[in-house]
C-alpha cells in the first residue's frame, strides 16, 4: 500500500513545528519556501516514503500549524537550522538528508554547514549555494537596485507587504505563483517597476489554471495565510542581515556533503546570477553529484514538475544511501 501522510506536532529549539510525515527508514527532511508550507511537497512525500525512507515535511517557523514568533528578527538561520536539527532529535535520528526549495534551500545549505555532523547529504531546488555575502545583504541590495523595485527590499518594513498581500490572500497566491512559474516567460516579467511600487503591481491573474495548480491548491495556501497572516513568512527576509552578522564563520566555507541541485530552465532566481552562480556553487560544493535542469519549469519546481523532481531526488538518495 502507498504510504499515508500523517501529521503531528514536535517540540524543537524552544518552539513547536507541525510536520507531515510518512514511511520508515533513513530520514529525509523536505523544507519549503515562501509563500508555501509542507503542502508544496505533497507529490514527493508518498513516493519517497514508498522507496524506504522516513519523509518529514515541516511547516517551517512562521507558517501554517507551526509556532510563529512575533519578533521579526527571530527568523535568522542560526534559529532556523536549530529547528531542523531539533526535528531530527525529536524523531530519534542522528542524521538526515536535508532538501530545501526557495528559502528552504539556504536553510538546507546552512544546516549542512552549521551542523555538519547531522547532515549526511543535502539537496536544493531553485536557490544555489553561492557563499556568504561580501557585506550585509540588505545594504548590498540597496546599492545594487537603487531606485528599482526589488521584492526583498519591499518586504523589509513590517506591515507594508502584509497590508498588500493579506488584503486578498487568494489573489496574492494566484498572481505570485503565475509570475514565478513557467506560465510567465522571463522576458515577460515586469521590467520597469520602481522603488515605491507594490509586489503585485503589474502582475496578471491566472486566466486558465495549469495542470500542476488547481483551485483547491490555491485555496489551501490562501486559507493558511488568511488565518495566520504573513508576518512570520516575511520575517525570514527581515532577518537576512542578522543571519549575516551571526555567521562570520561561514566566510569561504564549503559544503562538504554529497549534494544535489535541481532547477527549472525558467527559474527567475537564476536570472539574477545565471551561469555565474552555478559556477560558484560548483566551487563551493565540491561533492555536488548532479545538477538537474528541468524543461518548461519555473520557480515552483516540485509542484510544476513533480515526477521529474521526485525521480531526481530518489536517484540521489539511492546514490548516497
Amino acid at each position: 500500500m502507498p504510504s499515508e501522510t500523517k501529521f503531528q506536532t514536535v517540540a524543537t529549539n524552544g518552539i513547536n513545528l507541525k510536520i507531515a510525515h510518512a514511511g520508515e527508514g533513513p530520514l529525509v527532511l523536505l523544507l519549503h519556501g515562501f509563500p508555501e508550507s509542507w503542502y508544496s511537497w505533497r507529490h514527493q512525500i508518498g513516493p519517497i516514503a514508498d522507496a524506504g525512507y522516513q519523509v518529514v515535511a515541516p511547516d517551517m517557523r512562521g507558517y501554517g500549524g507551526s509556532d510563529k514568533p512575533h519578533d521579526v528578527l527571530a527568523y535568522d538561520h542560526i534559529s532556523i537550522t536549530a529547528d531542523v536539527v531539533g526535528v531530527m532529535d525529536a524523531l530519534g535520528h542522528e542524521t538526515a538528508t536535508v532538501i530545501g526549495h526557495d528559502w528552504g534551500a539556504p536553510a538546507a545549505w546552512n544546516t549542512a554547514l552549521l551542523h555538519e555532523d547531522r547532515v549526511s547529504a543535502v539537496g536544493a531546488l531553485s536557490v544555489p549555494y553561492t557563499g556568504r555575502f561580501p557585506m550585509k545583504p540588505i545594504e548590498l541590495f540597496k546599492e545594487t537596485f537603487k531606485d528599482q523595485f526589488f521584492y526583498i527590499l519591499y518586504f523589509q518594513e513590517p506591515g507594508v507587504a502584509e497590508a498588500e498581500l493579506e488584503a486578498d490572500t487568494s489573489a496574492f497566491i494566484r498572481k505570485f505563483f503565475k509570475y514565478a512559474s513557467a506560465m510567465t516567460k522571463l522576458e515577460d516579467m515586469p521590467q520597469d517597476k520602481k522603488k515605491g511600487d507594490k509586489l503585485l503591481d503589474g502582475l496578471s491573474d491566472i486566466d486558465q489554471y495549469p495542470d500542476w495548480l488547481a483551485p483547491e491548491d490555491v485555496d489551501y495556501y490562501a486559507s493558511e495565510f488568511a488565518k495566520n497572516g504573513l508576518r512570520g513568512p516575511l520575517s525570514w527576509y527581515r532577518s537576512m542581515n542578522k543571519t549575516w552578522e551571526l555567521t562570520p564563520q561561514l566566510e569561504g566555507a564549503k559544503v562538504k556533503q554529497p549534494a544535489l541541485f535541481i532547477a527549472g530552465k525558467q527559474e527567475p532566481v537564476l536570472a539574477l546570477g545565471g551561469e555565474e552562480s552555478i559556477k560558484t556553487m560548483k566551487e563551493l560544493v565540491p561533492n555536488l553529484t548532479e545538477v538537474v535542469w528541468i524543461d518548461d519549469c519555473g520557480h515552483w519546481t516540485q509542484q510544476e514538475k513533480p515526477k521529474e523532481v521526485t525521480d531526481a531526488i530518489l536517484h540521489f538518495l539511492e546514490a548516497v544511501r
